[in-house]
C-alpha cells in the first residue's frame, strides 16, 4: 500500500485536542488496511516527526435512519479505522496551518 493512501484525515474535536495537550497524542482515520507500521511510516514522512506510538481501533458500521415525508429511510455508515499516534516529546502536528 502506498503511504499517500494510509492517512484520510486527522480527526478534529475538543476530546482529540484535550488529549493533544495533555500526551502529545494526535488522532487520524485511516484506511482500515493499514498496519501500524505503514501509519507510522506515513505519519513521519508527511509531518517530519518522530512517533513513539501507534494505537489503533476499528470503528463499526451503523445503522441510521431518518423520518422523511416519504416515509423512514434506512441506511448505513461504513465502518472505518482510527489510529492514535503518539509523537517525541517536544514535537507538534499543525493541523490548522492554513485556516
Amino acid at each position: 500500500m502506498k503511504l499517500s493512501e494510509v492517512l484520510i484525515k486527522p480527526v478534529l474535536s475538543e476530546k482529540v485536542n484535550a488529549l493533544t495537550e495533555k500526551y502529545n497524542r494526535y488522532t487520524f482515520i485511516v484506511n482500515r488496511k493499514a498496519n501500524k507500521l505503514e501509519i507510522k511510516k506515513a505519519v513521519e514522512e508527511f509531518y517530519a516527526i518522530q512517533v513513539i506510538d501507534v494505537n489503533t481501533l476499528t470503528m463499526p458500521s451503523k445503522v441510521k435512519q431518518r423520518n422523511t415525508k416519504a416515509g423512514l429511510l434506512v441506511g448505513r455508515k461504513s465502518a472505518k479505522k482510527k489510529a492514535v499516534v503518539t509523537v517525541a516529546e517536544g514535537e507538534t502536528i499543525d493541523l490548522y496551518g492554513n485556516v
